[in-house]
């Protein structure tokens, strides 16, 4: 299923996020809620509260009295540790069980106020944070739940910064203009990029464009690459060597086709296919008919045909709002040092790079007017030839340059 990580700081409105995307469908674990019932009154948890910290944060009617246990748990660094401990396990339990319970079509929406702070975000496939001025929040919390300024600023500066967030942000939602300017851009979400994800992760079926463009640089390729690399190194664990941001939008300033490329370095070949269903589960389903690259001579094979020394797995992003393409190689292999060198020889040299682009203009013209494998054959065909003779011209840098 389709998990999506759902923040943003006090007074930001993902609680309203979150009702109108359980309106359209979605299956939504609120994180708050499930921290209250695995403390209501019979629980294990709520027992081990009493035990911890006493009798006297309990309320007459044997409910939790909140402000009674934050003023015990929240006096000292070792408290704070001791309830974390106590209850952070109940809501991860209840939590899965919850997952497990959903359908496997859901859209499955989890609402973390600390998703940021726990460092949660490279476990979901797409992360929404609801993104609002501080001092717009601040306000919020004043006039809307009669939370006093001083201890609004303080609520809010023990959390994660709006920095944080933004970096961990597949989506950001702009949530600072009246009540209800929300609403159109989060059923604009679900139509044109929740439901065609999930469809897709549940197929195994990669997001692509039907044409090839190549834009303007974007300097938030570097970001968006990090966090694709954050969730495979969950996905990958102990497989992976090595995870790199190669391609084009691994150059700052180079235009490029908007797709991001990464490499995951791997042992061998039985340990690649063996991440199959682990990176489709994180959202990259394979390209089976991917297989290797173009290969090129080498050393050891002058004559460019051993197509097994070039092996790979290509895997691409399901997610139709951030394409990318997930090569997965052998440490050592022709391919792996070519990936990672090429990149380097274009950040070096800024003739090269100015070559490159005129030939990514060559193919990019070649396609025009072509759509799907068409155009994708049409755009290779002057690509490649350029690889094959520049791959020696690499070669040669790195034995000269180090």
């Amino acid at each position: 299923m389709l998990r999506i990580g759902l923040t943003g700081g006090m007074g930001a409105g993902k609680s309203t996020v979150a009702r109108i995307l359980a309106d359209r469908g979605a299956v939504v674990i609120d994180s708050d809620v499930l921290a209250r019932e695995v403390v209501a009154p019979g629980t294990e948890g709520l027992a081990a509260l009493v035990s911890a910290f006493g009798g006297d944060i309990l309320a007459a009617d044997g409910s939790l009295d909140r402000p009674a246990l934050a003023a015990k748990a929240f006096g000292s660094d070792e408290a704070r540790a001791t309830l974390n401990s106590i209850t952070h396990p109940l809501v991860g339990k209840r939590t899965a069980e919850l997952i497990s319970a959903a359908a496997p079509d859901s859209i499955l929406v989890q609402d973390i106020p600390l998703l940021v702070e726990n460092g949660l975000a490279p476990l979901m496939n797409l992360v929404l944070i609801v993104d609002v001025p501080e001092e717009i929040r601040i306000r919020r919390l004043v006039e809307f739940r009669g939370v006093s300024e001083a201890d609004a600023r303080a609520r809010i500066a023990a959390q994660a910064t709006d920095e944080q967030r933004r970096a961990v942000a597949d989506v950001l939602l702009d949530n600072s203009g009246a009540a209800d300017d929300i609403v159109p851009i989060v059923h604009r979400l679900w139509d044109e990029r929740l439901v065609p994800f999930e469809r897709n992760l549940r197929t195994g079926t990669p997001a692509r464009r039907p044409d090839v463009r190549v834009v303007a640089p974007n300097p938030q390729w570097q970001v968006q690459a990090q966090r694709l690399i954050a969730r495979l190194w969950v996905a990958c664990g102990p497989a992976a060597s090595q995870i790199d941001h190669i391609g084009s939008t691994a150059v700052p300033d180079l235009p490029a086709k908007d797709v991001i490329d990464v490499q995951i370095t791997v042992a061998d070949m039985a340990t690649a296919d063996g991440l199959r269903d682990a990176l489709g589960a994180a959202g990259f389903p394979v390209k089976a008919h991917a297989t290797h690259d173009n290969p090129k001579p080498t050393s050891a094979d002058p004559a460019g045909t051993d197509i097994g020394r070039w092996a790979k797995r290509l895997h691409s992003n399901a997610d139709p709002g951030r394409l990318a393409n997930v090569h997965v190689r052998v440490a050592g292999s022709p391919g792996q040092r070519f990936a990672l060198d090429f990149r380097d020889w274009l950040r070096s040299d800024a003739a090269v790079r100015a070559e490159y682009l005129e030939m990514k203009r060559a193919g990019e013209a070649k396609a025009t007017g072509l759509t799907g494998e068409e155009a994708t054959l049409a755009y290779l065909e002057v690509k490649e030839p350029w690889f094959d003779a520049a791959y020696e011209r690499v070669r040669a840098w790195r034995e000269r340059d180090g």
